[in-house]
């Protein structure tokens, strides 16, 4: 019995897998030069997300371009964050992120509007399955610094039926809609 159960999660663990989106986002290439000439070496920054509101990013470095990908991917599948969507295709408020010298500013967008993000932040938003956001990177051009200050902004992202339930109130409340009954008996005691 033990050995079916274990043998089933591997199979969703794989499935799982299969179902990411895998974003390579930039490969660099360094040179070091040595006694016979230049070692070359490879970083790659992959962004992977389920498009359904889980997204991650890793770095990898190797001799190889393959490996240095395969490596970033391992890193990206680890480092996975889960994002709260509104609707399934924007975010739920307006916020900036920041990592070193990068800014970025993410606006929840009507439907319709498409994702208006350039470079890193659009893997990220493709990855993560969001199809209508605004944002604009301040600062720096640096993939690794973007990406960063992206997922910093990401990962304060909050629903409002999370706030609701920290401060013990109803999703109404937090949008300044009061039930009905409150209302009435507001209007009473005035």
């Amino acid at each position: 019995m033990a050995r079916n159960d274990r043998q089933d999660r591997g199979r969703d663990r794989d499935r799982e897998e299969s179902e990411l989106v895998e974003k390579l986002v930039g490969i660099n290439r360094v040179a070091k030069v040595v006694k016979g000439g230049r070692r070359f070496g490879f970083a790659a920054i992959v962004v992977v997300g389920d498009q359904r509101g889980r997204v991650g990013h890793g770095a990898g470095k190797a001799r190889e371009v393959p490996e240095a990908i395969r490596k970033a991917t391992e890193a990206a599948k680890r480092s996975m964050i889960r994002v709260p969507l509104r609707e399934g295709r924007t975010l739920h408020h307006d916020i900036n992120g920041r990592f070193g010298a990068g800014r970025v500013t993410l606006r929840a967008a009507p439907a319709g509007t498409g994702i208006i993000a350039g470079g890193p932040m659009r893997a990220i938003f493709e990855a993560l399955g969001v199809h209508d956001v605004v944002a604009k990177s301040l600062g720096t051009s640096n993939p690794h610094n973007m990406i960063k200050a992206t997922f910093d902004a990401l990962t304060n992202v909050q629903s409002p039926r999370a706030i609701a339930s920290k401060r013990g109130k109803k999703v109404a409340e937090i949008f300044g809609r009061a039930p009905q009954g409150d209302a009435a008996e507001a209007a009473a005691t005035e």
